[in-house]
């Protein structure tokens, strides 16, 4: 599940919210918005891919999540938002090296060869860390405690990167191999920038194996990486993502140019990124994790570079000139995304309503983002009763065909999706602010699900419009067009 992931401290953002955003980008996943209650969350838990099962504990919190319509699969929750104001964003697919591999394999189900053989259990993955983790943590912290005990019981099939935030931290944890894992803490005044691959370039070992206030790790991270001869770096210093991560050519094509362009967005000045002279270009393997950014980041911030595709640079692949580097780099914004939050934890609010998941579906350059309020016991129609069928009675299917119907016709529609982005944008922070204030003078939980269904009706007002305008400017410009005047 090829994705891109940003986390943003509470002292770099312009509110002082925590932020941990990511584009799911599946294969065309249909999509959804939920509330999973605690009486519909499972007892036992059985995983579709690996076909492990897991006793859970009692007492889950409610939590939204973002599951595909269709359960064949499994659920893949994707990101949500429990009752405590825990966010948690899994996952981000990440890279690693055959000597991690080599040294700890990945936790694979396999058929049984034989009559009388048995399957071999999988480990844990995409499909499930959600559901079994956010429902039962109050602080990002314990996510990532409770997810890593987990990794060290089951293992897991995949390499991934899950971000866990609270109104006060963000922890990011990254699996090694199929049991191992680590941790950091996101600096209050810094981003980061993940696009599917290993990604920490800095760690206290003594921090993780010790008081653990910035840094965690499985517990015998240390003696694994010494045993198997892990370290690359010729200093004392430990860099995960030396031991751990990949430098492949395939990174410099698909990863690497992502994190350019988000740091080339956020720090313009900090560093020289284009030209022979660069400090990093397109292909650079040494672009920081984490950052302080030159100005605060906002909401729209994110929305806008989870949706980009290398403007303003030779690589964009809708310019009209016919340049070789037109389209060589796998954008942000791709076309397979089933869904994109940001998970936005507030401070300057009550904590009923601290809480905001910003929501959109479908191809992110051409959607707009819509936020809901989570502290609730349910979700409006318009995004949460999603079918397998085409339909624009919601707001992925909607989503989905004004992405597709502009696309082509990108020079002549963009005009139309931007005004489109901004109409929502703008009346979502109106009836946000209204609703806010609201409450702050009335605590009355009935002014969370009025608000939610306004945004939603707005949304869908929006949509419609920008729909229809859509279609109307892509049909002029079908190919089987003709006028007597042309001739």
């Amino acid at each position: 599940m090829a994705c891109t992931t940003i986390l943003v401290g509470k002292a770099a953002s312009n509110d002082g919210s925590t932020l941990i955003a990511r584009n799911d980008d599946g294969q065309f996943d249909e999509k959804k918005l939920v509330v999973v209650r605690p009486k519909d969350q499972p007892k036992k838990y059985k995983s579709k891919i690996s076909h492990l099962e897991i006793e859970l504990p009692d007492n889950p919190l409610s939590y939204t999540a973002s599951p595909s319509v269709d359960p064949k699969n499994g659920i893949w929750a994707a990101m949500g938002i429990n009752s405590a104001n825990v966010a948690m964003t899994a996952t981000e697919t990440i890279t690693s090296n055959a000597r991690v591999m080599g040294a700890d394999p990945l936790v694979r189900y396999e058929k049984k060869k034989t009559r009388s053989g048995k399957d071999k259990i999988g480990g844990l993955g995409e499909e499930d860390f959600v559901t079994i983790v956010l429902p039962y943590i109050k602080t990002a912290k314990e996510g990532v405690k409770r997810l890593g005990a987990l990794l060290e019981k089951y293992g897991t099939y995949e390499s991934n990167g899950i971000a866990f935030s609270d109104n006060n931290e963000i922890w990011w944890l990254e699996t090694i191999g199929g049991h191992h894992w680590i941790a950091a803490r996101v600096r209050d005044e810094e981003y980061v920038i993940m696009p599917n691959q290993f990604g920490l370039d800095r760690f206290d070992l003594s921090d993780a194996l010790g008081k653990q206030k910035e840094y965690m790790c499985s517990k015998d991270l240390k003696e694994f990486v010494e045993k198997n001869h892990l370290n690359l770096n010729q200093s004392d210093d430990f860099n995960p993502r030396l031991i751990f991560g990949s430098r492949d050519d395939s990174d410099h094509v698909y990863n690497t140019p992502r994190a350019w362009f988000m740091g080339r967005y956020f720090n313009p000045n900090t560093y020289s990124w284009d030209g022979e002279n660069a400090d990093f270009k397109p292909e650079s393997d040494d672009i920081p994790w984490s950052m302080i950014p030159e100005r605060k980041i906002t909401v729209e911030d994110v929305k806008y570079i989870l949706s980009s595709y290398y403007q303003g640079t030779p690589y964009n692949p809708y310019q009209k000139a016919d340049l070789p580097t037109k389209g060589v780099y796998r954008p942000i914004g791709v076309n397979r995304t089933g869904v994109m939050a940001v998970l936005q934890i507030r401070n300057d609010v009550p904590k009923e309503i601290a809480a905001l998941e910003w929501i959109c579906f479908g191809a992110n350059p051409f959607n707009t983002v819509l936020p809901v309020y989570t502290n609730t016991d349910r979700i409006p129609d318009y995004l949460s009763k999603v079918s397998l069928d085409v339909s624009t009675s919601n707001f992925y299917w909607t989503s989905r065909l004004i992405g597709a119907l502009a696309d082509p016709w990108f020079g002549n529609t963009i005009q139309l999706i931007e005004r489109y982005q901004h109409a929502v944008a703008n009346e979502s922070r109106c009836i946000v602010n209204e609703y806010d204030v609201a409450f702050k003078k009335k605590k009355d939980k009935k002014l969370i699900d009025k608000a939610n269904k306004e945004l939603a009706d707005m949304a869908e007002k929006e949509s419609t419009k920008a729909l229809t305008k859509v279609l109307a400017e892509a049909s002029r410009h079908m190919k089987c067009g003709y006028n007597r005047a042309d001739n």
